[in-house]
């Protein structure tokens, strides 16, 4: 691992602009790691097929702890993967941490494993993107109200904060001055 990797998450509530962000940082030759639910969420739609996505899949599924902990295990594997890598910095589309926001914005319970998760996996900086009703959309695989965006905000902001973060908001803005907001907050890092 490049002995100074920065390990970067940018966060946020469904249509906040976060992917939109990470696919500049990618363009512009940055490692990034993409989100691991959506994959998941298409799964469970197709073998699934009875269940109808009213709202964030993690109390849709039949079998909620079960998905949760397949999230928990995917976004530990992202960070485990990162141990070996040689880029300076590297970005999470979420984090470890995302899970038990999500689940205590669902009212869902949780083990020590859960929490010992983020405790034992830190990242280095965490990028928040507030909600945004102006692009707010439901699609495929984003389920939530923009009531549920500002819920969800709130808890990923606690969430993160509860394990000792300096969680930094990213300005509502275009795509580029916000991608301009975190590579400048990195830099001032160094």
């Amino acid at each position: 691992m490049h002995l100074n990797t920065k390990r970067v998450v940018i966060t946020g509530g469904p249509s906040t602009g976060k992917t939109a962000v990470i696919d500049v940082l990618e363009q512009k030759g940055y490692h990034c790691l993409e989100e691991v639910i959506r994959a998941m969420t298409l799964a469970k739609k197709e073998n699934e097929s009875d269940v109808v996505f009213e709202t964030n899949p993690i109390v849709s599924v039949t079998e909620p702890m079960a998905f949760n902990q397949m999230i928990l295990d995917a976004r530990i594997a992202q960070y485990e993967s990162t141990a070996n890598n040689s880029e300076e910095i590297v970005f999470f589309d979420r984090g470890i941490p995302d899970v038990l926001a999500y689940m205590d914005c669902f009212q869902q319970e949780y083990g020590k494993p859960f929490t010992e998760a983020c405790k034992n996996n830190l990242y280095d900086v965490i990028f928040l993107m507030p909600p945004w009703k102006e692009i707010h959309v439901v699609d495929n695989e984003r389920f939530e109200s923009y009531e549920e965006s500002l819920r969800i905000h709130e808890c990923l902001e606690k969430s993160y904060s509860s394990f000792g973060y300096d969680v930094q908001i990213v300005p509502k803005d275009t795509i580029l001055n916000r991608v301009d907001f975190i590579l400048e907050h990195l830099k001032q890092l160094k």
